[in-house]
């Protein structure tokens, strides 16, 4: 797993335990406290520039979870995680014979008419080239003809513990909705390594969610990374 350090990252940890797997938790940097379980390996590595392949190799599935803060100075000039560093990951697993592979992408490479104007006019302005990265990554995923990836799609994502009640569809989330749990999200990439379904698809994914958090002051406080 990759980009384990972050939230939908440890979301995904902790649906891979919840289900008997074995973990190696790849980041950039290693947790100053490590979880006391024997399941979980962590690996430093930078996907833009170290040898993926040691940390791939005997996987039977890779999720990426990699992804880039809200830094206003980030967003302006987003580091190519998504592209550069997703097709390390495939060289690397090419290179080692891993076929099934997970990663994130977002609805917004769809469309971005979703959600109300007071989130669509910050939110879209300031994560277009994010966006524009994630489409670029989508793209280039359909070179890699050796691996079953899924590119998984999911709304504006939130905290929030894990429902397991969410709607998975083609492509887009529904039109009345907006918002996607890390631990939702975190438990669909797993099912999706162990069931082998959505291969070399985008699915979406969100769930209804109460009215507030999709409000002015909620927008304005996770945009600027409250």
């Amino acid at each position: 797993m990759f980009g384990a350090s972050g939230a939908t990252g440890r979301a995904a940890i902790k649906a891979a335990r919840r289900r008997n797997h074995k973990v190696r938790a790849v980041d950039h940097h290693l947790p100053e406290q490590s979880e006391d379980d024997p399941m979980i390996t962590h690996v430093q590595a930078d996907v833009l520039q170290d040898d993926l392949r040691e940390h791939v190799r005997g996987a039977d599935a890779v999720l990426s979870c990699v992804g880039v803060g809200n830094a206003p100075e980030t967003l302006l000039d987003p580091p190519p995680l998504y592209t550069d560093g997703t097709d390390a990951i495939c060289n690397a697993m090419e290179a080692e014979a891993v076929k099934r592979l997970i990663v994130i992408s977002a609805t917004f490479v769809e469309t971005r008419n979703r959600g109300p104007i007071w989130f669509k006019l910050p939110a879209m302005t300031s994560l277009h080239l994010v966006f524009e990265q994630m489409k670029e990554m989508e793209h280039n995923l359909q070179r890699h003809k050796g691996l079953d990836w899924t590119a998984v799609r999911p709304g504006w994502l939130m905290e929030g513990p894990l429902t397991e009640d969410y709607v998975v569809q083609d492509d887009e989330i529904p039109k009345d909705l907006i918002r996607t749990r890390h631990a939702d999200l975190g438990h669909f990439m797993v099912s999706l390594a162990e069931s082998g379904e959505w291969v070399r698809q985008t699915p979406a994914i969100a769930r209804d969610e109460p009215a507030h958090t999709t409000s002015p002051l909620a927008v304005l406080d996770e945009i600027m990374g409250g």
